[in-house]
């Protein structure tokens, strides 16, 4: 079986393949099995929200026909901003591992800290800095191969 950090870093760099800030998740069942895999569609899809995070949990709650995954862990690339986080949250996610700590737009370990508000109801298990040099890698090159190019695009679009 492939460990699930290596799936997301495979989702990462497809989505950064793609023109998406590479940042890929696996939400994984109680038994460790995969449920669902996601890159970022932010950009291809023209939604805001179509995190790599937001879109294996939606994938997963519809597979397991619930609109919680009690008992599932998520993998993700990069610690997840406020937005995920509160999903994280709303999904009943018992464990979040990720790759790359976010202290810019992070919502777990930095900035809004979600899981630490009075107002959040179900705090996952969190371990962060798995694999980070990996996650930090595919997200330094995506951000200097932009820099790199006029008009800020990703090379070849």
């Amino acid at each position: 079986m492939i460990p699930a950090m290596t799936i997301a870093l495979q989702e990462a760099g497809a989505a950064g393949a793609r023109g998406e800030v590479p940042v890929g998740a696996v939400v994984l069942d109680p038994a460790g099995a995969v449920l669902a895999r996601a890159g970022n569609l932010v950009e291809s899809g023209h939604d805001a929200s179509a995190h790599a995070e937001m879109l294996a949990l939606l994938a997963a709650a519809s597979r397991r026909g619930t609109a919680r995954l009690a008992g599932c862990d998520l993998v993700v690339t990069l610690e997840p901003c406020p937005m995920c986080a509160q999903a994280i949250s709303l999904f009943r996610i018992r464990r979040l591992v990720f790759g790359a700590y976010d202290p810019k737009g992070g919502g777990v370990d930095h900035g809004a800290r979600v899981f630490q508000a009075s107002s959040c109801h179900h705090r996952p298990e969190v371990i962060g800095g798995v694999r980070e040099t990996e996650s930090q890698a595919l997200l330094r090159s995506f951000f200097a191969a932009r820099r790199a190019t006029p008009t800020g695009d990703p090379p070849g679009h």
